[in-house]
């Protein structure tokens, strides 16, 4: 019965956080597309096309990653106009029930983004079944990763001022998603490719480019990475359950 409950408040939560914004401004989706589709752009123009398929791959997690990140940063700011979190907070409602709330919302926003890109990517014959799946659960775990830094943060910036908040949630998002090797190949770092690995966001690019055949990695070596990327999605979970601040915010 409790993890229905919990289950039941954090299907609330995205509603709240999603559904509304949504409505007053339906262009909210075509924005989160262009997150993706910006960069995609450039390189089309200075790769001629070579780098098409990688830059896609970029703009399947982008969607994802990016709005994850900002979601959580930037949730505190938006309820200090509206007091939904106080309202909450005030409920009988679990901080994991309003955690996967806010992470959620952005993932219900991404779907169209997702299946555009995931569209295009298959028109192009890299997407099989398997590769599918397998780009499915990169893609959740790239989610929760970067939802969980979000919101953990968040939790500790309710004092700051929207300027910052902004900043903040803008450069996390940068720095897990268009600087490391997500939107391009990794074998373009040379020897520090292998810092891709420590990052979800390049790590997951990576592990989906090797299931489309763009990267050649031994079978070893794609278990090591899932394990890592698992690893590091766990920490990141348990630092937000540990660490995120609750009742005081």
């Amino acid at each position: 019965m409790r993890m229905t409950k919990i289950v039941s408040d954090m299907l609330i939560v995205a509603w709240i956080k999603s559904y509304p914004d949504f409505r007053r401004n339906p262009l909210t989706i075509l924005l989160l597309a262009t997150i993706g589709a910006i960069p995609l752009f450039f390189m089309l123009i200075f790769s001629g096309g070579g780098l098409l398929v990688h830059g896609l791959i970029g703009a399947l997690l982008s969607s994802v990653a990016f709005v994850a990140v900002l979601s959580g940063v930037q949730d505190i700011s938006w309820d200090r106009y509206v007091k939904i979190r106080e309202m909450i907070v005030a409920m009988p409602v679990h901080p994991a029930s309003y955690a996967l709330g806010v992470a959620l919302a952005p993932l219900l926003l991404s779907i169209p983004s997702l299946v555009f890109f995931g569209a295009v990517i298959a028109s192009l014959g890299a997407l099989t079944v398997t590769t599918t799946l397998w780009t499915i659960l990169a893609i959740v775990l790239v989610w929760a990763s970067m939802s969980a830094i979000g919101f953990t943060i968040s939790t500790y910036l309710s004092k700051v001022s929207m300027m910052v908040l902004n900043n903040v949630s803008t450069l996390l998002g940068f720095a897990f998603v268009f600087v490391p090797p997500v939107f391009y190949p990794e074998t373009i770092l040379g020897n520090l490719s292998w810092i891709s690995v420590l990052i979800p966001t390049s790590n997951a690019a990576g592990l989906v480019r090797s299931y489309m055949g763009l990267l050649p990695l031994s079978t070893e070596t794609i278990i090591i990475r899932w394990l890592i990327l698992v690893a590091t999605t766990v920490a990141f979970v348990v630092l937000t359950s540990v660490k995120a601040r609750w009742r005081e915010t």
